[in-house]
């Protein structure tokens, strides 16, 4: 070979040397610049969706609930947050969330419910003859008429008392001639017979005054109170047991209200309640729980309260409609509760969103009792000490408000994840891009 090809062929070498040296440095470049951005990019590697509201629901693509509500990503090193919600603490503030730790507390409540005044059925009599007669003379004549003990009520003529009248006169005329134990056991007889046919003793000794039968007797007030009803008339003809009169002491008076059959468990005997009426609204009657009544109502799932009330100057009448207000105490009986406003309810489950720290939040199903002064007891879902979301505002009533307080936190959690560097230029995007929700004061715009 010549100069010249030695010449030619180092120069060769030389260019390859060259050029395999540049590869690698490349690749060595191209290596570390991977080793580099791997671990961010596997940190924004979506691993598959989880459902919004906390359900052992996922999906591998992007998706929506029955409600409409879009899939939470979980990503690459975030599977271990499970099923919460991720806010950026920015996002807290900017929506205003403030939460309360769940504690023991004492909780009174109040049952409010209706009812209507009746009469106290103990005082209830009925005034009925036991034999056949006319009447005579009618002395209580009037519907609502408030009578006494003893009063005169009507008089009343009966061939039958007539006749017992005469056997009595006989057997007493009897015994004084002498007819000894059998003509005073003959007297005996027919007196019972006349205090039986409710003759009164002092019509008996007029009787025995005058030596003959009294024409009409006279029928008297067992007891005090107001007739009620009155199907007596002057002139009549009556029948044994047929009514006449009704009368009711009405100086105390019963109301009967209905109670939910949850709040059965509340109720008690001589429990206080307070009851106003349409016809004096700027007063107050106060009463005592009577009697609970032991069946419900298959239609309306209520059960029968009776409330007894005084009513000594008689202003609450039979018909009257009233509304009642039970104050159900629970001294020394502290129970594990949140204020009112954290509990969300779709109607079917209830859920709280528990606090779990550096902008998580978890929603987690409870079982709900008791409410009563702004807080509802907890049975079960949560522990002394969690702090649970408080202060959503938005969150007024039923499903409508749940899905947008869920939906609020959700889209939260698409924008709201652990802080980085810098956010991808994709991510700003679809947050800048992501429509506020409205319709519930306090979100903010997103």
């Amino acid at each position: 070979m010549n100069r010249t090809g030695y010449v030619l062929a180092a120069v060769a070498l030389l260019g390859a040397g060259a050029l395999l040296g540049r590869r690698f440095d490349e690749h060595t470049v191209t290596v570390e610049r991977a080793a580099h951005e791997e671990p961010a990019t596997q940190a924004r590697r979506i691993l598959y969706y989880r459902n919004p509201m906390g359900l052992a629901d996922t999906s591998p693509m992007p998706k929506k609930d029955g409600m409409g509500m879009d899939y939470v990503p979980v990503y690459e090193g975030d599977a271990s947050a499970g099923n919460v919600l991720r806010i950026a603490p920015e996002k807290v503030q900017k929506i205003g969330v403030r939460t309360e730790a769940a504690a023991p507390r004492e909780i009174s409540s109040h049952i409010v419910t209706v009812g209507v005044i009746e009469a106290d059925e103990r005082s209830l009599v009925t005034i009925a003859a036991r034999f056949e007669g006319w009447i005579e003379t009618l002395h209580a004549n009037e519907t609502g008429r408030a009578v006494r003990r003893g009063e005169p009520l009507f008089s009343a003529y009966s061939p039958e008392l007539v006749a017992a009248q005469q056997e009595y006169l006989l057997a007493r005329d009897a015994r004084r001639r002498g007819a000894g134990q059998l003509g005073e056991e003959l007297l005996q007889t027919a007196r019972a017979r006349l205090l039986n046919w409710q003759m009164d003793e002092s019509d008996i000794r007029a009787m025995e005054a005058r030596s003959e039968p009294q024409r009409a007797v006279t029928f008297r007030a067992p007891a005090d109170g107001v007739v009620l009803e009155k199907a007596a008339v002057q002139g009549m003809r009556f029948m044994p047991g047929e009514m006449l009169y009704r009368l009711a002491d009405l100086r105390e008076v019963w109301l009967m209200a209905s109670v939910y059959e949850q709040d059965i468990a509340d109720l008690q005997t001589d429990q206080s309640i307070s009851l106003r009426v349409d016809s004096f609204p700027s007063e107050v009657f106060a009463g005592r729980v009577g009697f609970v009544y032991p069946t419900l109502d298959e239609t309306t799932r209520t059960a029968k309260v009776r409330v007894q009330l005084p009513n000594a100057d008689l202003r609450l009448r039979p018909g009257m409609y009233g509304r009642v207000d039970i104050r159900v105490e629970r001294r020394g009986q502290p129970v594990l509760s949140v204020p009112d406003s954290a509990v969300l309810d779709s109607g079917k489950r209830q859920l709280v969103l528990v606090e779990r720290g550096e902008g998580l939040f978890e929603p987690r199903d409870v079982l709900v009792g008791r409410r009563g002064e702004g807080y509802v007891e907890i049975r079960e879902g949560l522990d002394a000490g969690d702090r649970v979301v408080v202060s959503a505002n938005f969150l007024i009533d039923a499903e409508s408000n749940l899905k947008a307080a869920l939906d609020s936190f959700g889209h939260a959690g698409h924008g709201g994840q652990p802080a980085t560097d810098a956010a991808a230029p994709d991510d700003r995007r679809d947050e800048a891009s992501a429509p506020a929700p409205t319709g519930h004061a306090g979100h903010g715009e997103h």
